[in-house]
């Protein structure tokens, strides 16, 4: 098959991303030579690899965590979430621009930015990302305690990172805040992935959809050591109601954390979410767009600090 033609950036994603070019493996495999077995030549006669399989995206994601973010050991448990290092970058990035808009058009450099990153997951890429491009502060939280431990790991065999993450157990998997953020700590702000699906049944449907053409062995090993655990995933209600219930909790919070924010895949989930967060007396809400590739994703953003907190909080801890 000819050569294909393809742009040289991936414009969809943020400016500041440092994966928007393509994916130069010669200098990846430079980075981590293990990288190099998985390798091929697909048949546009790109360099590329099987994104099918687990063991070329994992050691992929090592590749680029290390070139790019300095991180020398990462790894993930078996069937725990590998997640697309680009669209997490995309995410830290936007949330930087919102914290430099919030701050008179600058990012905060006074102390480090605090961030709650809700389901840190056992990758803990949000804070790699996060600590290592803008030197942001990070409490990543999880109701697993395997992927606790697995983030705790991460950490632990990365000097850069020293200093930078603090993991805590969620031991009530109905909670987002509470058990979490210590009575008078402050957070700038809290990120979340949600859970997409409504049962385990859809979440593979999912996942099955996504790699209808890939051959029976491949599916189920991808389905096996890939697709991610249960609470990655699913729960009950879905993204709605997951979002739904931390805005609810959120507002317990309004006066500790100055942004709540989460990812939202369905554009059609925005509707009802400002309806919620007008009856909880949000006093700001921002959708913030994003775009990797054919996928549209979003960003809602809200907080419950009135102009005048607004400013007191920025003279109280960014000036």
């Amino acid at each position: 098959m000819k050569k294909r033609n393809q742009p040289p950036i991936k414009a969809a994603l943020h400016p500041r991303n440092k994966h928007r070019s393509r994916y130069n493996f010669k200098a990846l495999v430079e980075t981590l030579p293990e990288l190099a077995e998985f390798v091929i030549v697909n048949k546009y006669k790109d360099e590329s690899i099987h994104f099918a399989s687990p063991q070329a995206v994992k050691m992929l994601n090592k590749a680029l965590l290390k070139h790019y973010y300095q991180i020398e050991s990462w790894d993930i448990p078996e069937g725990y979430l590998c997640p697309p290092i680009p669209g997490r970058a995309d995410y830290i990035h936007y949330i930087a621009d919102l914290m430099a808009e919030t701050n008179l058009g600058y990012f905060p450099s006074n102390k480090p930015v605090s961030v709650l990153d809700i389901g840190v997951g056992a990758n803990s890429v949000y804070p790699i990302i996060g600590a290592q491009e803008y030197g942001m502060n990070f409490i990543g939280s999880d109701i697993d305690e395997k992927a606790i431990e697995s983030a705790q790991q991460i950490i632990d065999q990365n000097a850069v990172l020293e200093g930078k993450v603090e993991l805590r157990l969620q031991s009530n998997k109905k909670q987002f805040f509470e058990g979490v953020i210590g009575k008078d700590e402050k957070i700038d702000l809290s990120i979340c992935n949600p859970p997409f699906h409504l049962s385990p049944e859809e979440a593979d449907a999912g996942t099955q959809r996504k790699n209808k053409n890939l051959h029976k062995s491949v599916r189920a090993e991808v389905l096996r050591n890939f697709g991610g655990q249960n609470a990655e995933l699913w729960c009950e209600g879905g993204e709605f109601r997951f979002v739904s219930d931390m805005i609810s909790e959120s507002a317990k919070f309004g006066k500790q954390v100055y942004w709540f924010s989460s990812l939202i895949a369905k554009e059609a989930h925005l509707k009802g979410l400002y309806a919620q967060l007008k009856r909880e007396g949000a006093r700001e809400v921002r959708t913030i767009p994003m775009g990797q590739g054919n996928k549209i994703s979003r960003i809602i953003v809200w907080t419950f600090l009135d102009k005048n907190a607004q400013a007191e909080w920025r003279k109280s801890r960014w000036t």
